[in-house]
C-alpha cells in the first residue's frame, strides 16, 4: 500500500436491472472518452463566469479576520516513515450563514467543512476532497499522516471549541469504471455501488485542535459490483486522535487502523481512488496501523522543543510486509509573529519481510511554518535521508521534503497544493525500495451559493532502487490523474454531485502500465 493505492474507490452499482446498468455504462463511456484537457477547459470557463456573477451580488460575505499564529508545527512527512503529523490549522472567525430569499442556507463551514489540517493528508491530507461533506479529520493514502490528500473548505478552519460533538454522514455513490483491475492489456469494465456511512464523536476543540480534545472517526465502506460480485468488499477506516495542553506543554496522539479487503479505500476524504496502487498495480488486501505521538515544550517565549515518536505497519497477506519505528527531536524558533522555523533529526529502524533486508535510516531536516496572510498559509520541511541496509549494499542517500500551501484567493474559492519526496519499501518487488516524488493540487469554486465546482490533479514518480547489491532494480513509474467534479447543496442535510476521474500509469515495465476512466454520481445525507 505504498504511495498511491487504489485505496479510495467506494464502488456502487445501480439499483435497477442490468439493462439499465448497461445503458448507463454506454453513456458514461461516451463521457469518459472526452479528453481531460477539454474537461478542464470547460471547468475553468464556468469558474470565470460564476466569479463574474458573484462579483455583482448585493449581499457580500464578511471580510476575513486576521487569525492568530499557530504555535505547533507538523511532523515533516519528508521523514521516510510516511506518518508525519499535520501542522496546526490556521484559526479564523466562524463563517456566517449565506443569505437566501426563502429558507436560509447553511454556512459554508456547515455545508463544506474545511480541513483541520489543510496540507496534511489527514483531511488533512492531500489527495483531494471528493466528498461534499468530508470529515474534518482526514486520512492519508494509508489511512493518515500524509499530504497526498488535499481537502478544501470555504476558509481557514474555525478554532472555536465545542464541549461535545457528534455527527453522522451517509453517502451513496454509483460509479462506472472501464478498468476495474487496472490491467494493461485486457480492460474489464463494471458498474458498482459504494455505501459509505461515517460516524464522528468528539470532546473539546476537535476542529481547531489548539486546545485539549479527543476525537474518534469510523467509516465502513461496502463495495457492490453489478457483474463481478466476487470483487465485492467491506473495508474499514478507524481514526483516534487527541490533544492535551497545559500552556507550556502540548501533547498529541494520532492512531489509524485501516482494514482493506480490496484496497479500494484509503482515507476519509479521497473515496474515489485518485491515488492508484502503482507498486502492486491491482486491488490487494492490506491492513495498516499507524501511530504518531508528539510533545512540545516551550523553553522560552520564542523557543520550543518538539519530540516525535512514530510507528507504522503495512501488512500484506502473501506479499512483502514491513514495520517501522522512528523518533525525532526538533528545536523551533518563533522568528516572527507569523513565522516559525525549526531544525532537527529523525532516526528509525525498518523491519521488512524476506527477501528484502531490514534497514536503518537517519534524517536531518529544516522546517518552516509561515502564515503569510489570513488567506495564505505555507508549511515546508526539507532535508536529507541516509539509509543503511542489513546486507552488502552501501548507504543510500537522497533528499526528502514536504511542502504544503493553502490559499483562499477570493470569496468562495480555495486552492490547495502539496508536494513531497520520501522512501517506501516495495510490497511486490523483492529486495527493492523506491523513492516516491509527488505533487498534487485542488481548486474549488462556489457558484450561486449552492453549486460547488472542483478540479483535482496530481502526479507522482516511483523510482525503484536495490536494497541489496545482488538485486537489479530498473523499474520506474510515472503516474498522473485529473478529476473535475460538481456538487449541489440541495438542503441543509442533502447534497448531490457528479465527477469524472482519469488516471494513468506509464511504467518502463509494460505489465504495470494502465489507464482508467471513471464516471460517478454521489448523494450525501447529513444527520
Amino acid at each position: 500500500m505504498r504511495p498511491g493505492y487504489a485505496l479510495h474507490i467506494h464502488r456502487f452499482a445501480p439499483f435497477s436491472a442490468r439493462a439499465a446498468a448497461t445503458t448507463a455504462a454506454e453513456i458514461a463511456h461516451l463521457i469518459a472518452g472526452r479528453t481531460s484537457a477539454l474537461v478542464a477547459a470547460i471547468f475553468f470557463a464556468l469558474v470565470l463566469a460564476g466569479q463574474a456573477q458573484e462579483s455583482v451580488e448585493e449581499a457580500a460575505l464578511p471580510a476575513w479576520s486576521e487569525p492568530s499564529l499557530p504555535i505547533a508545527e507538523a511532523t515533516s512527512s519528508a521523514e521516510s516513515a510516511p506518518v508525519p503529523s499535520a501542522p496546526e490549522p490556521l484559526p479564523s472567525t466562524p463563517a456566517e450563514p449565506l443569505p437566501s430569499s426563502s429558507a436560509p442556507l447553511p454556512s459554508s463551514e456547515e455545508a463544506f467543512p474545511s480541513s483541520s489540517d489543510p496540507w496534511s493528508s489527514s483531511s488533512n491530507y492531500t489527495t483531494a476532497q471528493t466528498s461534499v461533506v468530508p470529515s474534518s479529520a482526514a486520512g492519508g493514502p494509508y489511512g493518515g499522516f500524509s499530504t497526498k490528500n488535499i481537502a478544501v473548505g470555504e476558509g481557514p478552519p474555525s478554532g472555536e471549541p465545542r464541549r461535545f460533538f457528534y455527527g453522522l454522514l451517509f453517502t451513496v455513490r454509483g460509479v462506472w469504471d472501464d478498468n476495474i483491475f487496472l490491467d494493461h492489456t485486457n480492460k474489464t469494465s463494471d458498474y458498482y455501488f459504494a455505501i459509505e456511512p461515517q460516524l464522528t464523536l468528539g470532546f473539546g476543540d476537535i476542529q481547531g485542535r489548539s486546545r485539549s480534545y479527543l476525537r474518534l472517526d469510523y467509516m465502513p465502506s461496502g463495495l457492490l459490483y453489478v457483474d463481478h460480485s466476487d470483487e465485492d468488499a467491506f473495508n474499514q477506516l478507524i481514526r483516534l486522535e487527541g490533544g492535551y495542553s497545559t500552556g507550556r506543554l502540548r501533547l498529541s496522539l494520532y492512531q489509524d487502523v485501516v482494514l482493506l479487503e480490496s484496497a479500494n479505500l484509503n482515507s476519509f476524504i479521497d473515496t474515489t481512488g485518485l491515488w492508484a496502487n502503482t507498486d502492486g498495480n491491482a486491488p490487494y488486501r492490506i491492513n495498516i496501523f499507524n501511530t504518531a505521538l508528539a510533545a512540545e515544550y516551550d523553553l522560552t517565549g520564542k523557543i520550543f522543543l518538539r519530540g516525535e515518536l512514530d510507528s507504522y505497519t503495512y501488512f500484506y497477506p502473501n506479499h512483502i510486509s514491513d514495520y517501522t519505528v522512528s523518533g525525532g527531536l526538533y528545536l523551533y524558533y518563533r522568528w516572527l509573529p507569523k513565522v516559525s522555523v525549526g531544525v532537527g533529526g529523525t532516526f528509525g529502524y525498518n523491519w521488512v519481510d524476506d527477501p528484502t533486508p531490514n534497514q536503518t535510516f537517519e534524517q536531518v531536516n529544516g522546517r518552516l511554518n509561515w502564515e503569510v496572510t489570513a488567506k495564505l498559509g505555507l508549511y515546508a520541511s526539507a532535508g536529507a535521508e541516509f539509509r543503511q541496509f542489513d546486507g552488502n549494499r552501501s548507504t543510500y542517500t537522497t533528499p526528502v521534503f514536504e511542502v504544503g500551501l493553502t490559499y483562499y484567493p477570493f470569496d468562495g474559492s480555495t486552492f490547495t497544493l502539496a508536494a513531497g519526496r520520501r522512501i517506501y519499501n516495495s510490497g511486490f518487488e523483492p529486495g527493492q525500495d523506491f523513492t516516491n516524488t509527488y505533487v498534487v493540487g485542488r481548486f474549488q469554486q462556489r457558484l450561486f451559493h449552492r453549486l460547488y465546482l472542483g478540479l483535482a490533479a496530481g502526479y507522482e514518480n516511483a523510482d525503484y532502487f536495490a536494497a541489496d547489491d545482488d538485486v537489479n532494480a530498473t523499474r520506474d513509474d510515472d503516474y498522473w490523474f485529473i478529476e473535475p467534479s460538481a456538487d449541489v447543496l440541495i438542503t441543509r442535510w442533502l447534497s448531490a454531485g457528479v465527477y469524472y476521474l482519469h488516471r494513468e500509469d506509464n511504467s518502463n515495465v509494460d505489465f504495470f502500465s494502465f489507464d482508467d476512466n471513471q464516471v460517478g454520481w454521489r448523494v450525501t445525507v447529513r444527520f
